[in-house]
């Protein structure tokens, strides 16, 4: 049995190529930018997009679940009105959308 791997060609002795056992690894990250990096990029570009876009008597929702009406956008914050009268400042990136996105149960 011995003499049966000696007799053996070079050809079949040698390694993979280094390619082929790479490929599934590089798959993998295709995927993942594909499904899952890339859709994430879009969803906060469009998320800045909105913050920016934001302007007085627009109606907004805060990452807290707060809901209320802008009165003041300034570069940095918002103020908006919660209740008659009462009125918070809130950092822009506290902003996650305006109430016709919100989905009430």
């Amino acid at each position: 049995m011995f003499n049966l791997f000696l007799s053996m060609p070079p050809q079949a002795a040698e390694a993979a190529n280094p390619l082929m056992s790479l490929l599934p690894f590089l798959a993998i990250i295709v995927i993942f930018y594909f499904f899952m990096i890339r859709p994430q990029m879009k969803r906060q570009k469009e998320l800045r997009k909105y913050r920016e876009s934001l302007k007085k008597g627009d109606k907004v929702i805060t990452t807290g679940g707060i809901y209320g009406r802008v009165t003041e956008v300034k570069d940095a914050y918002v103020s908006v009105e919660i209740a008659k009268e009462v009125e918070i400042k809130i950092d822009k990136s506290a902003i996650i959308m305006d109430m016709t996105d919100a989905v009430r149960k």
